[in-house]
């Protein structure tokens, strides 16, 4: 088994995930988000799509199961285990702006999107290219009538983990998010580990 490599909290990162292999991403201490990107390794103009993966799977709440799709309609990644069973596809990456909107009376902070245009600028991703993330362990229920949306704690506990298998060969953008309500007040790591596609088999 590979060892866990760390997200500081606040930070970001981003690397190669061959088709087959699978993505564990863990939450170490418990109610910390995490926001994953993915593109084509071949062509980054193909991307994780919120609205193309809702809309074939039907629900808002995706979990054991269920397929990532691209803008092209094509799987880039499998969810194959779930201990936690509640994460969001709706809202995109903290940023500058979401502190300046949410958070006036707090340090602006770069926010998961400054981190993930960072981390993915190397593979030639720029900033305009970064969509709605798939947000790893983020609470964010629909209110039924109204459709108004909150922003809760999240319901992981330490320990708690997403495996994603790679149905093609990818480009993963991951961080450990920036937003305070998204992480109930506080910040810390993310841990995530790669099980090469021979070891994942077995």
């Amino acid at each position: 088994m590979s060892e866990a490599e760390i997200i500081p909290a606040r930070s970001g990162t981003a690397f190669r995930l061959a088709k087959g292999d699978v993505l564990i991403v863990i939450d170490p201490q418990g109610e910390q988000v995490a926001d994953l990107l993915a593109f084509d390794a071949e062509d980054i103009d193909e991307v994780i799509s919120s609205g193309r993966t809702l809309d074939y799977a039907e629900t808002i709440y995706l979990t054991t199961g269920h397929k990532l799709y691209s803008n092209r309609s094509r799987v880039m990644l499998e969810i194959v285990e779930d201990t936690v069973g509640r994460h969001d596809f709706l809202l995109t990456p903290c940023s500058v702006d979401t502190f300046l909107h949410f958070y006036p009376e707090l340090p602006v902070h770069r926010g998961c999107f400054g981190n993930l245009a960072a981390a993915l600028e190397r593979f030639g991703v720029t900033p305009d290219r970064i969509p709605t993330a798939f947000n790893c362990f983020m609470n964010v229920p629909v209110d039924g009538e109204t459709g108004k949306l909150k922003v809760l704690p999240p319901i992981s506990k330490a320990g708690d983990h997403i495996a994603l298998r790679a149905e093609r060969d990818l480009i993963i953008g991951l961080t450990a998010c920036s937003a305070p309500d998204s992480n109930g007040g506080t910040f810390k790591p993310i841990h995530y580990r790669i099980e090469p596609a021979a070891e994942a088999l077995t």
